[in-house]
């Protein structure tokens, strides 16, 4: 074990009296390129001696604790009566007819659970009949927000059906809208002068599809 660590000692002395040296030189082209190699090499070398120093005093710090934690044994015996004493006494503060509802809650059948189906069903929005219902409103009171046209409407896909057939009658120059900021109060003007129940009857015609 001496020899050991003394051979280590004279590796690491040797490689940072090379580094040492090879500070002190003249850096320029006139240092060889293979000297420098070398130097690098043996760089290389320290490092991991280094490291190998480290792990091997790592391995053997684990040993000495598996080893010394090998000696520790649990204890298996009853608590001591000293200790049992202080336990407080087990004071029942349920009657008989308390753990009977307890055992027919826990005996009870539970009920399966089930994945309702109802929203795949929900019946069809015509946007056709939605516009008809925008057209009277705007035609009747010129000027009314979205909030106004989906007053009393507790469906949301009748929500969603007006709201498209506002872009269709915009798309065809029957109404305009003012938002003034984003997310704001939505105003709706009437300004078609011409309008017929032909214009009524084709839209919506993208969304029957």
């Amino acid at each position: 074990e001496e020899m050991e660590q003394a051979s280590e000692f004279l590796v690491v002395a040797a490689t940072l009296l090379d580094m040492k040296v090879a500070g002190l030189l003249p850096q320029g082209e006139l240092i060889d390129a293979e000297s420098v190699a070398l130097l690098e090499a043996r760089d290389l070398l320290f490092a991991r001696l280094l490291q190998y120093r480290a792990f091997k005093e790592v391995s053997a710090w684990f040993a000495r604790s598996l080893e010394r934690e090998d000696r520790r044994h649990t204890r298996a015996a009853r608590l001591d009566e000293k200790f049992r004493r202080t336990v407080p006494e087990l004071v029942w503060t349920l009657t008989p007819d308390d753990f009977a509802a307890l055992a027919m809650l826990a005996f009870a059948p539970r009920a399966i659970p089930e994945v309702g189906l109802d929203h795949l069903h929900a019946p069809l929005v015509s946007i056709r009949e939605q516009a008809a219902i925008v057209v009277t409103l705007l035609r009747s009171a010129g000027t009314l927000s979205f909030r106004e046209l989906v007053a009393g409407v507790a469906q949301p896909g009748i929500v969603v059906a007006r709201f498209l057939s506002i872009l269709e009658l915009y798309r065809h120059a029957a109404l305009s809208f003012e938002q003034l900021e984003p997310l704001g109060e939505l105003t709706l003007r009437w300004s078609a002068d011409r309008w017929s129940d032909e214009t009524l009857a084709s839209l919506g015609a993208d969304y029957d599809r």
